[in-house]
């Protein structure tokens, strides 16, 4: 019952006060959610609209909700199957997620992780590397894959 008020509350929330650059929605189910996520300006992600799926556990707000990129992106914290390196969507004792976090934070938190990589805790070593001490190409083939991927 809990998990249902809240989810209720987030989702008018999010469609009333969306976060800048992000929308989410309901896909059928009740815990099965869709968000998009614009890249930011002065980003190798700008353009480009990055689809994403969300599905609320059971316990939620007890546990995070899982949420993964459904477009690829290229990014040292993303893997190619969309999961995502992201404390905030990890239990503690490995994560910081806390019950008081909502999907709104969650998602802007994803947005700031795509703005700031965090190439010391990656899930691609080699984009890490390449980010780390190559930035010039890491901004190149980020930019080929938005335009090609997420693209509008």
């Amino acid at each position: 019952m809990q998990r249902a008020s809240r989810l209720t509350r987030e989702l008018s929330l999010l469609a009333t006060e969306p976060p800048p650059g992000i929308t989410c929605w309901q896909n059928g189910q009740f815990d099965d959610l869709r968000a998009q996520i614009l890249g930011g300006v002065d980003t190798p992600y700008e353009k480009g609209i990055f689809n994403l799926e969300i599905i609320v556990p059971e316990r939620y707000p007890f546990e995070p909700p899982k949420i993964r990129f459904l477009t690829p992106i290229y990014h040292p914290n993303i893997d190619s199957a969309g999961r995502i390196c992201l404390d905030v969507l990890k239990l503690p004792p490995k994560g910081a997620w806390r019950p008081s976090l909502n999907i709104s934070t969650l998602l802007t938190s994803i947005q700031l992780l795509m703005a700031e990589p965090n190439p010391d805790d990656p899930l691609m070593a080699d984009i890490s590397s390449e980010y780390k001490y190559n930035k010039q190409l890491f901004l190149l083939n980020a930019r080929e894959w938005t335009e090609k991927y997420a693209g509008q």
